[in-house]
């Protein structure tokens, strides 16, 4: 095919476009069924093919249904954002040019569009700029990436080729968690063939942080090679880890930090919220999630590893067909566990551009503020109590209806909150609680959704 019909790119763009002019009204959550989207969707294989033009159309209307409004203002799930304009504008046209940033001979604009906004980020974050950057799918790969670095490094320095060799018959290694700790973590570290007999958990306190003197400890006690994952930015509390003193401790052992930073991370953009991340800049390897707190659509995570060459040795592969390698070039394969991608950097780009070191403060500060404002809301009203200190964007809510079953009552609400469809929100199990979890990380959310979805909330707690 040469040609691509103008007439398909054009109603396409209608058809999103009228997708997200409707955001802001329609109900936060999906309208349809399994059943009805299984009936709309589930179509046998067709033998002949039909038009792109109505392919499009008939996908758009089956969808529809089903899809959840989690681009919008009022989506509170998940810790999952929206898609900044630019972010959204730079992602068509990544589908457009259809360019694989794998080798710089692939796509040279893509690879230096990459190269400007991995210093970008580096620079945002207050990491190392000597650091190496790869944009992989999302935070959990970017754990993935980061700790194949660290066994790389930690074993090498104990003389120890895990590349060559393998696990079997390695020096010893341990891993330290936190008890809080994201599930991405242990995910992870199962792919990279660590049992959990090698991983340690560490106590956390009342607010899922790493508590320091049993970290301490547990350095003290073990022999061999080890690798320390911290957190900045509980995904339940927003709580941080005392990564100085994590630092330090790390650095007395020889251990390498790492930092799961999967929206956290972002706190350092913000003078205000900076002392949230103190330390961090001292770890061995970051993680963290573009289209959480940057708002650029899926998929896109950001790893960063202070020590470039045992990133590249974790990562990297070579072929003859992928010609030679030049140290001015950037090969996007080096720092990812993949050949060919999507140019997940181009959004990332966009942005950052369109919105500035300031811009991206701003967001990062008025989610914070909203977060307080819903929290401020709910607390004490229509027995909801707030059980988290509130000192990022995640609000942890409570309802306790007099003598009656907490946890129940509890999950009752969100289960109404979600019919309702003013807003979407989850749950979680935290500190043995069942609690609603409010994340506010979209790029247009405002004061009034705020108090629009809290008025929904609490409605929705005295109904019945």
């Amino acid at each position: 095919m040469t040609d691509v019909p103008s007439s398909i790119l054009r109603r396409a763009a209608e058809l999103a476009e009228r997708w997200l002019t409707g955001l802001a009204e329609r109900p936060v959550g999906a309208s349809a069924g399994l059943a009805d989207l299984r009936a709309a969707l589930s179509v046998p294989l067709p033998e002949r093919g039909t038009s792109p033009e109505e392919v499009v159309e008939e996908l758009a209307r089956a969808a529809e249904p089903g899809l959840v409004a989690s681009a919008g203002p009022r989506y509170f799930g998940f810790v999952i954002g929206g898609s900044h304009p630019a972010a959204l504008g730079a992602d068509w046209l990544v589908s457009a040019w259809d360019q694989n940033p794998g080798l710089y001979a692939a796509s040279p604009a893509v690879a230096v569009i990459e190269e400007t906004a991995a210093r970008w980020v580096l620079e945002l974050l207050s990491l190392p700029p000597t650091a190496s950057v790869g944009f992989v799918t999302g935070a959990h790969m970017a754990n993935f990436t980061a700790l194949a670095a660290a066994r790389h490094e930690v074993l090498r320095r104990a003389g120890w080729e895990v590349e060559e060799w393998g696990l079997e018959g390695a020096p010893p290694l341990h891993v330290l968690v936190g008890a809080e700790a994201h599930v991405s973590i242990a995910g992870a570290l199962r792919l990279l063939g660590f049992g959990a007999g090698r991983i340690r958990t560490i106590p956390a306190d009342g607010q899922g942080r790493m508590r320091t003197r049993p970290l301490a400890e547990a350095l003290k006690g073990m022999q061999g090679s080890v690798i320390v994952a911290a957190q900045a930015g509980n995904v339940n509390s927003g709580a941080f880890d005392p990564l100085d003193e994590i630092a330090d401790l790390t650095a007395e052992r020889g251990a390498w930090l790492h930092v799961d930073g999967a929206f956290g991370l972002w706190a350092a953009v913000s003078e205000g919220l900076r002392p949230l991340v103190a330390g961090s800049g001292r770890a061995d390897s970051w993680a963290t999630d573009a289209h959480k707190w940057l708002n650029v659509p899926y998929d896109c995570g950001i790893v960063a590893v202070a020590h470039p060459a045992a990133h590249r040795a974790a990562m990297g592969l070579d072929a003859s067909y992928l010609g030679a390698r030049e140290d001015e070039r950037r090969n996007g394969q080096d720092w990812v566990p993949e050949l060919s991608r999507r140019a997940r950097a181009v959004p990332v780009y966009a942005v950052l551009r369109a919105l500035g070191r300031e811009g991206v403060a701003d967001l990062i500060e008025r989610s914070c503020r909203l977060a307080r404002r819903m929290a401020g809301a709910l607390d004490g009203r229509a027995g909801a109590r707030v059980v988290n200190e509130v000192v990022l964007n995640q609000v942890l809510v409570r309802f306790e209806p007099p003598g009656g079953d907490a946890d129940g009552f509890t999950r009752a609400v969100i289960a109404r909150v979600q019919a309702d469809g003013t807003c979407w929100l989850g749950g979680a199990r935290w500190k043995g609680m069942e609690v609603m979890r409010i994340s506010i990380v979209n790029w247009s959310t405002t004061e009034a959704d705020v108090d629009r979805s809290a008025e929904a909330i609490l409605r929705c707690a005295t109904a019945g």
